[in-house]
């Protein structure tokens, strides 16, 4: 019984901040003018410019996650092979910069671009300035957000490996690489599915990033939503509405067929 009360104020938590506006968002999808229609959401998903920006939002998504995991593994692979002391010192830098508001830490990286870069290299044009240069710079500062969410599932992970399989694998004659990819690798599996979970998802969310780094010239499919709700009108909350269910069940997929692959759900344990 004591343990159920406890579990009481969670409950109270996931009706009002999950339930309750999920119940909105479905309320305003499919109802206009106190009717219930699928009228304006077949209207809104049948649009092309909503397609198009939710691609550029997958291809971003996908870009910044695969970038992550190449940098995030060799960093988390080294620091599991670490002394815990020196390898948590390391692990709280990487987390540190995330202590400051996600905000103030977008406008800081769009100072860089804009101004500090130009300063340093001596030139005019500044990196969204240039062909291609919005996206390159949306990448950038999404890459440098998301990448302790990879290093710390992948570390989580590799930590827990037991080193004796390392170490039979070498008394067998197999060379470093041959024990990478026939030992190392599919025991780290977990740890990369949580780490690609733990990326893709937020990656395909964000509009901050893109709305403070493109100056308002570049947009993904949450700047989308966030513009048909800051319209102001009734059939702004629609189409809002019907955007972020449009992008729930595409997360809800992205997640099933990632925890397809942690069958033993290790990977998420750092959570």
């Amino acid at each position: 019984m004591k343990r159920k009360f406890f579990a009481y104020p969670y409950i109270v938590w996931m009706i009002l901040f999950i339930a309750v506006p999920m119940l909105f968002i479905f309320y305003y999808a499919f109802n206009v003018d106190g009717t219930w229609t699928t009228e304006r959401f077949l209207s809104t998903i049948s649009d092309k410019d909503t397609w198009s920006v939710l691609w550029r939002s997958i291809v971003m998504a996908f870009e910044t996650t695969a970038i992550c995991l190449l940098l995030g593994y060799p960093i988390a692979y080294i620091l599991s092979n670490m002394k815990k002391s020196v390898a948590g010192f390391i692990s709280i830098l990487f987390f540190v910069p995330m202590w400051m508001n996600f905000v103030l830490r977008t406008y800081a990286w769009s100072a860089i671009i804009e101004y500090a870069i130009p300063d340093l290299f001596h030139v005019e044009n500044t990196l969204t300035d240039l062909p291609g240069g919005k996206t390159i710079a949306v990448l950038l500062v999404m890459v440098y957000d998301f990448l302790p969410f990879m290093i710390m599932p992948l570390y989580n992970t590799l930590s827990k490996m037991d080193k004796s399989l390392i170490e039979a694998s070498r008394d067998l004659g197999a060379d470093g690489l041959t024990t990478f990819l026939r030992v190392v690798l599919p025991l780290s599996v977990p740890g990369i599915v949580s780490g690609i979970t733990m990326v893709f998802v937020p990656s395909i969310t964000a509009f901050t990033v893109p709305e403070l780094i493109g100056n308002g010239d570049y947009s993904l499919y949450g700047n989308k939503i966030e513009q048909a709700f800051k319209s102001g009108n009734i059939s702004g909350y629609s189409v809002g509405s019907t955007l972020s269910i449009v992008l729930l069940i595409l997360v809800i997929i992205s997640t099933v067929i990632m925890n397809r692959f942690d069958k033993d759900k290790e990977g998420g344990s750092i959570l």
